[in-house]
């Protein structure tokens, strides 16, 4: 049955082949999206708007300006569509992408800039539009850091839709010309890929891009497999070509052969039955064979995503970022405010333990307010962030403190501090914190007086001094993705380094294992609510080094659960005692995939 399958979809390959193209081609790229698709290729050719060039009179300028402010009214109600419509159908946090759009609509320096240039040249304003954004997307093209080098595409697509309005030139949704096809493209723009639905649309294949662009964050949630980083790959392949994408691995095949296809349908049912297996572990307790309990929380953004933590079997929240909701707007949270949505996690958590953490702003995640203004830094992630910031803006910091102090009087919580440098900086948070309780206590409001505080250890200061943090702290946590990239000088988002970021490297083991014992030496737990924590091929090598609790985001839990039942702490402390006498990280990794391999097999 399987194979008849294979064979028609290999005659409907054929198709689309003439017989001197039918060579079987391998391409290599980054996997941006799980899964397997395979079908014929849409082409996406740059659709770029023609910008008409003519001269104006001074007499003109101000209708010309009339104008630009009429199309950036209609461009921005178009983007509030947009967004509206993924937040609908996705979800909010995919809908948070085109609040980056809304913010280069709104950019001052930019309007002022090609005002100016259509004043100085005599010219239509689009055409000074055009000019200025050219320079704009060319400046963002040459920064280094991957995560800003990816905004360019968020300029290049909100000039090209203004554009459009200023020039009466419509711009054609893909969703209507896309069918079931593969995409391939030098880049998707996220307004492109908020037009394509999932029944059309079959995989993604970009020359561009990266893990953290716009457009793959939309396929990773609508369940479209996608490979991005291509290169050239437009530039070898025509419009009838057939390809396979496999977003496990990050390959693409051109003119896969039946043998290609048979071992890929294969594959993807193995995939899937998975998939629906994993699920059924998370209806039993998180713990080893040998009946050592490791709870499995989840890392929240929103309090919505609760009830799916809880379906997914997690122990709590170990992570909730409250920084999002800051972010989501141009304004401030109010206390009130933040109390709601605390209290909506804290409830939906059905009794679980919920760990809020506070405000982390900086690096990556920027501030849009004018109630606090937050300036762009040349190194951002070693900057004016997280618990700096709000110790320094001590309003806002006590703000939160009683807004998560009043939603503790609904279920269990937890609170902990980002980015503690030293014993000082705790100090001064947990003074806050005490003074947060007063207030209330003051004004008569109910709260759980036992709430209990914790730090998060990501700065390589606080994992060397954990032992003088036991004290001010309840608990605990390792953020291990910026704790490795401080560690071994990798930033974490440039695809140009991305291969020196190792997570068993024999100083990130070590460093685990230093904090682990301080914590077990002051008498506290340790977790981890890093990336790595998810990652079901580290779960020996961190168990085994006695992290007692792991946080992650709620579709790893099923994976993690399964890998912590079928392994007993003998095996996981033997894992850990050799990565700690090593100094080959691979050696590491090696005998972490060896064990996950042999208890996938088991599984299959």
């Amino acid at each position: 049955m399987a194979r008849s399958f294979v064979q028609a979809l290999h005659a409907n390959s054929l198709r689309f082949m003439d017989a001197k193209d039918r060579s079987e081609q391998i391409f290599t790229g980054i996997a941006a999206s799980p899964g397997i698709a395979h079908g014929q290729v849409y082409l996406l050719s740059e659709r770029e708007i023609k910008v008409p060039k003519y001269a104006i009179l001074e007499t003109q300028f101000e209708k010309e300006e009339e104008r630009l402010d009429n199309a950036i009214v209609e461009t921005r109600q178009q983007i509030q569509t947009i967004q509206e419509e993924i937040r609908s159908s996705i979800g909010e946090d995919e809908a948070r992408i085109f609040d980056a759009h809304l913010l280069v609509l709104e950019d001052t320096a930019l309007i002022d800039e090609s005002i100016r240039d259509m004043r100085r040249d005599f010219c239509n304003v689009e055409n000074a539009i055009w000019r200025v954004g050219q320079r704009y997307v060319e400046a963002f093209e040459q920064i280094d850091d991957e995560y800003l080098r990816e905004r360019s595409s968020d300029i290049r697509d909100v000039m090209r839709r203004l554009l459009s309005n200023l020039t009466g030139q419509q711009l054609r949704h893909l969703g209507e010309i896309v069918k079931s096809r593969v995409l391939v493209a030098n880049d998707v723009t996220p307004s492109d890929s908020a037009s394509m639905g999932q029944s059309n649309l079959l995989g993604i294949v970009t020359d561009a891009g990266s893990k953290t662009s716009h457009a793959v964050i939309v396929a990773r949630s609508m369940g479209i497999p996608a490979v991005v980083g291509l290169g050239d790959f437009c530039s070898k392949i025509h419009s009838d070509s057939v390809v396979l994408v496999d977003g496990y691995d990050g390959k693409v095949v051109v003119n896969p052969s039946e043998a290609t296809l048979f071992k890929y349908g294969k594959l993807k049912d193995k995939k899937l039955s998975l998939e629906k297996r994993m699920i059924e572990f998370t209806k039993e307790a998180s713990c080893t064979r040998d009946g050592s309990r490791i709870d499995l929380m989840a890392n929240i953004e929103r309090a919505e995503e609760a009830e799916r933590a809880v379906s997914l079997g997690a122990d709590g929240i170990g992570l909730f970022r409250s920084e999002y909701l800051f972010m989501n707007g141009n304004r401030l949270p109010s206390e009130e405010e933040q109390f709601e949505a605390y209290r909506l996690a804290v409830t939906g958590m059905n009794g679980l333990p919920v760990t809020i953490r506070t405000l982390d702003l900086g690096g990556d995640k920027i501030l849009d307010s004018s109630d606090v203004p937050m300036y762009r830094e040349s190194n951002p992630f070693l900057g004016y962030r997280a618990i700096r910031f709000c110790l320094d803006h001590e309003k806002l910091f006590l703000d939160q403190l009683r807004a998560i102090l009043r939603a503790s009087a609904f279920g269990k919580v937890r609170i902990m501090y980002p980015m503690i440098s030293g014993a000082l900086e705790l100090s001064r948070a947990n003074e806050m914190f005490e003074l947060a309780k007063e207030q209330l206590r003051e004004k008569g409001i109910a709260f759980d007086e036992d709430l209990r505080a914790g730090t998060m250890i990501e700065i390589p200061s606080a994992a060397v001094a954990a032992d003088t943090l036991v004290e001010g702290s309840s608990f605990f946590s390792v953020g291990t993705n910026d704790l490795i990239q401080y560690l071994l000088a990798v930033d974490r988002l440039n695809d140009r380094v991305a291969h020196l970021y190792e997570p068993t490297h024999p100083a990130v083991v070590r460093t685990l294992k230093m904090i682990i014992d301080a914590g077990r030496n002051g008498g506290i737990g340790v977790s981890v609510c890093g990336e790595v924590a998810g990652d079901p091929v580290m779960v020996p090598l961190l168990v085994g080094l006695g992290v007692e609790s792991l946080s992650m985001s709620p579709s790893l839990l099923p994976n993690v659960k399964y890998v912590v039942q079928n392994m007993d702490m003998a095996e996981a402390r033997a894992i850990a005692k050799m990565a700690l006498e090593t100094t080959d990280g691979s050696l590491i990794l090696e005998r972490l995939l060896d064990f996950y391999t042999s208890r996938m097999d088991q599984l299959y």
